[in-house]
């Protein structure tokens, strides 16, 4: 695919993409910077991706701007958000990934490019560095290496530091003085890369280095400057981790027959282990948080929604929604529909909602290891204290509704907890993890140890910027694309293990 905008015209007026290569006079010929003129225009850049809605415009836009790039291929790996339809926005090539498997989707996309010369870029990384590609494609094109592999400023890989590192040291300890094994930018031939049988999962990269180490390959590392890498969730490191392991160990078993043994597998079963009981000793003495949303979370229902049923004002609440988007406005206009309804009513309505069969339970054992509990709600303070009490939980939030004589007013009351202050974490005038930064305040408990669980729209701040967010039987995919965990049916039981 050649990208719009790359035109004979536009490569005579803009530059000359071989001027970006300089060469040694000596040995610079003619020819040589024909050749050079000829490959560097045509590069291939590949971009694996899954639900990078937010980054990969700018991504493209950056490949774009490249004269020497003529074709950006985005593998989107069943992204649930808007990542494709962004990517096909931006000018490049989009090809569906039936199969999951970051391996996968680079064989996938590399049997669709047309171009010798072959860039992989991390979908997740914004913005890269003006050079980035063509520092990376430099070396490869001058056949001065068979692979560049990218460094970069100000980065760390988690799950490499933790985990491939050490792993390296011990199988192939020559590789592990590469800064960034499993960054997945880097540049190579396609007629290499083609002859390797590539690891399907988030493997691949780290495979891949071992085979061309193995084979003899010329590896060079190059610095292409600092990259705003994002944020990855626990339950994606989780998953790169071990499928990182798993590919060093299987390459290890493949290529170094003979020479592993049992104690050195031993040893390194031990280090683990160890490494593993004192994140469980650490995680036991610090102070932390676990806060439920009530309705579709704790609740299997929403209170507003039973009470519209049962008193007849379903339609009525329905066009609110429907028209009302200011979240205080709906608050308070919500609230003019109760107006009347004695207090015992609407706790009958609230008991008439069946409870997540084992709350109680996990919540007890949350207490039992040194959580604080809670619920914070955007319902009423005293139907979310009935499901407090109904649980067990240290503190429950909502709003406000006011009564006389036992019945309510139509009014209500929306807590200064949840207006923005200046400790606020967004922009949005009212939102739960105003309410959540305050309540970890009074306990002493940071934003980073504290746990959020929710199902809505109105969760998904809180869920994005605590140090774990579980999106709880939703239906909204970006929930699910900000959660580090994703609980698919109705039962916490998934939180009793959050210490492992």
């Amino acid at each position: 695919m050649i990208l719009p905008g790359f035109s004979h015209k536009r490569a005579e007026t803009q530059r000359n993409p071989a001027a970006d290569f300089p060469c040694n006079s000596a040995h610079c010929t003619l020819a040589g910077l024909g050749e050079i003129f000829s490959i560097v225009s045509m590069t291939t850049v590949i971009i694996p991706a899954i639900n990078n809605e937010q980054t990969i415009t700018e991504v493209i836009k950056f490949c774009v701007r490249q004269p020497m790039v003529s074709e950006v291929i985005v593998a989107d790996g069943g992204s649930s958000d808007h990542t494709a339809h962004c990517a096909e926005l931006a000018g490049a090539k989009v090809i569906q990934v039936e199969m999951p498997g970051k391996g996968i989707a680079i064989r996938k996309a590399l049997s669709q490019s047309v171009n010798e010369t072959i860039v992989f870029l991390n979908a997740a990384f914004d913005p890269y560095p003006s050079n980035a590609i063509r520092n990376l494609v430099h070396p490869v094109v001058k056949k001065e290496c068979d692979f560049a592999l990218a460094a970069i400023d100000d980065y760390t890989d988690e799950h490499v530091e933790l985990l491939a590192r050490p792993l390296l040291k011990l199988f192939f300890p020559n590789l592990a003085v590469y800064r960034h094994v499993c960054s997945g930018v880097f540049a190579m031939r396609r007629s290499i890369l083609e002859k390797i049988d590539l690891f399907p999962d988030y493997g691949v990269d780290i495979a891949l280095l071992i085979d061309l180490h193995q084979q003899n390959l010329r590896i060079r590392e190059v610095n292409i400057g600092p990259v705003d890498t994002g944020k990855k969730s626990w339950q994606l490191l989780s998953e790169m981790s071990a499928d990182i392991a798993r590919a060093i160990i299987r390459k290890a078993g493949k290529h170094l027959q003979g020479k592993i043994n049992i104690e050195e597998l031993g040893n390194l079963y031990a280090m683990y282990s160890g490494i593993r009981h004192e994140i469980r000793e650490e995680i036991t003495t610090l102070r932390k948080l676990v806060v439920f949303d009530m309705d579709n979370t704790l609740l299997l229902g929403r209170f507003i929604d039973r009470c519209a049923e049962k008193f007849g004002f379903e339609k009525e609440l329905s066009a609110l929604r429907k028209h009302e988007k200011e979240a205080a406005v709906l608050t308070k206009r919500i609230a003019r529909m109760l107006k009347g309804i004695s207090s015992a009513d609407l706790l009958k309505v609230a008991a008439s909602i069946p409870l997540i069969e084992d709350a109680a339970r996990v919540v007890a054992h949350l207490r039992n290891q040194g959580y604080i509990t809670g619920i914070i709600s955007d319902s009423y303070q005293f139907i979310v204290e009935f499901v407090r009490d109904k649980i067990g939980a240290d503190f429950a939030l909502g709003n406000q509704l006011e009564f006389y004589d036992g019945k309510a007013t139509g009014e209500v009351t929306i807590p200064s907890l949840f207006y923005y202050h200046l400790n606020s974490q967004c922009g949005h005038a009212l939102c739960k993890t105003n309410a959540l930064i305050h309540i970890g305040d009074k306990f002493g408990v940071s934003l980073n140890n504290c746990i959020a669980v929710g199902d809505s729209e109105n969760d998904l701040c809180m869920i994005e910027r605590s140090g774990m967010g579980i999106a709880f039987c939703t239906n909204d995919p970006r929930l699910k694309v900000k959660a580090d965990r994703v609980i698919e049916n109705p039962s916490f039981k998934e939180l009793m293990d959050l210490q492992n």
